[in-house]
């Protein structure tokens, strides 16, 4: 069973600031993380908010996190998967399926998962002409015809990432204007392979070995209709990995995202959460990196509790 001062769970903007924060303030760091290294993020076709780059993919940006955080000296151990925690005495102990691990201190940065739609044919055809990450699979559907459900900032990127790849775009909205913001919706309009098609529902995906059709109501009227397409790429939002923090006692909200105060800490001592998993309104790059700089401190301030580290 290997020691630790902070163990963070998740490698996403969140968790890799964390843990730059961590090893400078002198802790022991070691980073849990099922996938790759980078998280929700780093499938983002175009970072355009983030300070200091006017313009950056996801997976770069995510990249320069990755390499600066391995670089100071944390650890980073990829395609772990946390398993549970033990929060109930003062020495926390982490499981995966791979180890078993003691700590002082836990920040939860598991960040979301794509939600699925749940219509008919969704399971059925994941991989073989549904997706849920556009630069994923974006290049598997060149000069085809994709949809694209959605109606914030995830669905109108993804839209306008594939129709530099695609023949054409729909947009399928079940309202009558985007939750977007307003130079993404400036630069969607101005793309001649989109087509929005709003107060829309997608009912049923169909296909033979792959995707060929889609079903769609009209929110309205009712009317429905098929659509032949090559693709359906589904953005409507994501659902927090909050499981195991939850089976451990963490208080989470009423959609499951942990509870956490300004100072990032849950309801247990010495555990705290930040980036999307938590109950921050504003899921953004920006807020996850504030939030692990504060959660990673705060880490530090339980730890070693210096004089001005306050209860």
């Amino acid at each position: 069973m290997e020691n630790w001062d902070l163990i963070i769970v998740g490698a996403g903007a969140a968790g890799l600031t964390a843990g730059i924060y961590g090893v400078r303030s002198g802790l022991k760091t070691l980073i849990i993380e099922e996938k790759m290294a980078g998280g929700r993020a780093a499938d983002a076709p175009v970072i355009e908010n983030y300070p200091g780059f006017e313009r950056i993919s996801g997976s770069e940006l995510m990249q320069k996190m990755v390499a600066q955080c391995r670089g100071l000296g944390v650890v980073i151990n990829e395609f772990e998967n946390a398993v549970a925690l033990d929060l109930k005495s003062e020495e926390k102990v982490v499981k995966t399926n791979k180890g078993i691990y003691r700590t002082k201190a836990v920040i939860i940065a598991s960040g979301t998962s794509y939600r699925e739609l749940g219509v008919p044919g969704e399971k059925e055809f994941r991989g073989r002409g549904v997706s849920y990450c556009g630069v994923c699979d974006g290049p598997l559907f060149k000069g085809k015809r994709v949809m694209v459900v959605g109606g914030g900032n995830a669905a109108v990127i993804t839209a306008l990432y594939l129709a530099e790849l695609v023949s054409e775009v729909k947009i399928v909205h079940r309202r009558n204007a985007f939750r977007a913001e307003e130079a993404l919706v400036k630069a969607l309009m101005g793309k001649n392979n989109i087509e929005v098609l709003w107060n829309t529902e997608l009912k049923e995906i169909k296909g033979e070995k792959l995707v060929n059709k889609a079903v769609l109501a009209d929110v309205q009227t009712g009317e429905i209709r098929e659509l032949s397409i090559d693709g359906v790429f589904v953005q409507v939002g994501e659902t927090p990995n909050s499981q195991i923090a939850k089976e451990a006692s963490v208080e989470v909200d009423e959609h499951g995202y942990i509870k956490v105060d300004v100072r990032q800490r849950t309801n247990i001592p010495g555990v705290y959460a930040a980036g999307d998993v938590t109950n921050h309104p504003v899921k953004q790059v920006g807020t996850a990196v504030g939030q692990g700089i504060t959660a990673a401190l705060e880490a530090y301030g339980f730890i070693r509790r210096p004089y001005y580290y306050g209860q």
